[in-house]
């Protein structure tokens, strides 16, 4: 189910005061794909997609005011209890993203008084979770992730006077240029201006001003030359019997970005190296690598790194690597 992707779409069109009628089927889409996702707790206990496309189709209904069924809200309430909807720093989109949805039903009085209060504690205890979570840089979870906990502070009100808004916001406004696709301008911007997604459920769109206007977009500059890239991939045991299963220096133009280098790498060795990708609403997702899958339900994942042992806190199409830098891509566990 596209469950993510539609629900960014509907939440977009609400901030953009659009007709009433031509969304009505869309958010009846979205009513079915939430009951489609949740076909997978049969087998795997969970959403086919994740908790946090899940979210967002909860939160995108009631921003078009739409009641959702007690039983998909306590779905995400008991996930959350149970500590189920993420793992360490990447946990906090997810959970800000159900916060927010449960904050949406508890506002707009989607809910009984009954559920609302335990929807208003469970969003109060993600907002704490999320201070505890903030590293000293000021980050929540990682880079991307903290607007989504600014988003919480905002709507539940812990701006005023949890100290870690303050630091989170100071940091964002030092990592800005990490923030270059749409979906992720998306996350930022209502931040900056001190809002959350739940501000466009109560927006009167009679009274918004017609001033959108397009914006001329000049193409990057081309930058000269070549750079060479060492790109290693390693898969540690039990899942392999080596380490180290490529090793090679890629060739690529001075511009090119990681998933560039992939990409000549599999053009120069297409018997050697191979990669697959999935779209998400973030950008490419790398999910196999020299026909090594990386599947939720094995708790893997493909983890991007600069040598020695740092983390990239960009995706594969957004990362520019430097002339002789050294990228690790490692099969590793959550």
């Amino acid at each position: 189910p596209h469950t993510g992707r539609l629900a960014l779409y509907l939440l977009g069109l609400r901030a953009a005061c659009p007709p009433a009628s031509p969304h009505r089927s869309l958010v009846t889409w979205l009513k079915y794909y939430l009951e489609e996702d949740w076909t997978g707790s049969r087998r795997h206990g969970r959403p086919l997609t994740s908790y946090y496309q899940y979210g967002l189709g909860v939160l995108a209904l009631c921003a078009h005011h739409k009641r959702v069924r007690e039983e998909v809200i306590r779905r995400l309430l008991t996930a959350q209890h149970r500590g189920r909807l993420g793992h360490g720093g990447n946990a906090v989109d997810t959970e800000a993203v159900v916060a927010l949805a449960f904050t949406c039903l508890e506002r707009r009085r989607l809910v009984g008084t009954e559920l609302a209060a335990e929807l208003r504690a469970a969003a109060h205890g993600a907002s704490r979770s999320m201070a505890e979570a903030q590293g000293p840089d000021g980050v929540i979870g990682n880079i991307y992730s903290t607007p989504w906990a600014l988003q919480v502070f905002l709507a539940t009100g812990a701006c005023q006077t949890e100290p870690a808004f303050g630091q989170a916001v100071a940091a964002l406004l030092e990592n800005l240029e990490a923030f270059g696709t749409a979906a992720t301008m998306a996350q930022v911007l209502p931040v900056l201006h001190g809002r959350s997604y739940l501000d466009i459920t109560s927006m009167h769109c009679r009274e918004e001003p017609d001033t959108l206007t397009p914006l001329d977009m000049e193409p990057l500059a081309e930058v000269p030359g070549n750079k060479t890239v060492q790109l290693v991939v390693e898969c540690p045991l039990p899942w392999c019997y080596e380490l180290r299963l490529y090793d090679r220096p890629v060739p690529v133009p001075a511009a090119a970005s990681l998933l560039d280098v992939l990409q000549a790498a599999a053009a120069l060795e297409p018997q050697d190296f191979k990669f697959h990708t999935q779209d998400t609403p973030q950008g490419p997702f790398l999910t196999r690598v020299l026909g090594l899958e990386a599947r939720q339900e094995k708790r893997n994942y493909w983890q991007l790194l600069t040598a020695p042992n740092t983390p990239l806190q960009k995706g594969i199409a957004d990362y520019r690597p430097q002339d002789g830098e050294t990228l690790i891509l490692r099969l590793s566990e959550w």
